[in-house]
């Protein structure tokens, strides 16, 4: 979707300024090499082909969010290694009564999110976003120091690069197993 906005010289969402447009061409770039480069660890595959068949993944996301271009890849080979899972991508100006259950620290419409869900109830089992941890405090020093927006982009992607998906891969993967737990609990009941 995002490469046909691009072809106009758009990106998702309402605002179509022209930095948010270059930088979602960045975006697909950075898409595109994650997809290429990213696979999803062997322990890690072995341990999703245990989980059950039927899982749904719902992630909010925009085309021009950096975080997302780093992380919606990643997630997106995660829930891939099991031929069963079902995994969408809805727009998060598009739907922000959905984005609002899954605001981070109760007050922000930071994304990516994905959620986990049962599908025959859909109910939620989990949910995971908006960046790992080790690039969330990346942030919050940066911010600390009123560092400046293309210093705080410069180091974050930075930081993606040098860590290649392997801690949004170890993050999403621990969420993953709670939800499974959850999920095994309600069956339970």
């Amino acid at each position: 979707m995002l490469q046909t906005l691009m072809a106009d010289n758009k990106t998702t969402g309402t605002n179509q300024e022209p930095w948010l447009v270059e930088y979602a061409r960045l975006n697909i770039a950075r898409m595109n090499r994650l997809d290429k480069t990213f696979a999803v660890p062997q322990k890690n595959w072995h341990q999703i082909q245990k989980m059950p068949n039927e899982l749904w993944f719902l992630t909010i996301s925009e085309g021009w969010c950096g975080d997302a271009a780093q992380i919606v890849p990643v997630i997106d080979k995660m829930v891939a290694a099991k031929a069963t899972w079902v995994h969408k991508i809805i727009l998060r100006d598009d739907h922000l009564p959905v984005m609002d259950r899954f605001l981070t620290n109760g007050t922000s419409r930071s994304i990516p999110v994905t959620i986990i869900l049962r599908p025959d109830t859909m109910d939620v089992l989990g949910w995971w976003g908006p960046r790992p941890a080790g690039a969330q405090t990346l942030i919050d020093e940066l911010k600390a120091e009123n560092a400046d927006f293309e210093i705080v982009k410069e180091k974050l992607h930075g930081w993606y690069a040098k860590d290649k998906g392997q801690s949004t891969a170890a993050e999403f993967m621990q969420t993953l197993q709670e939800a499974i737990t959850t999920l095994e609990n309600h069956m339970a009941a």
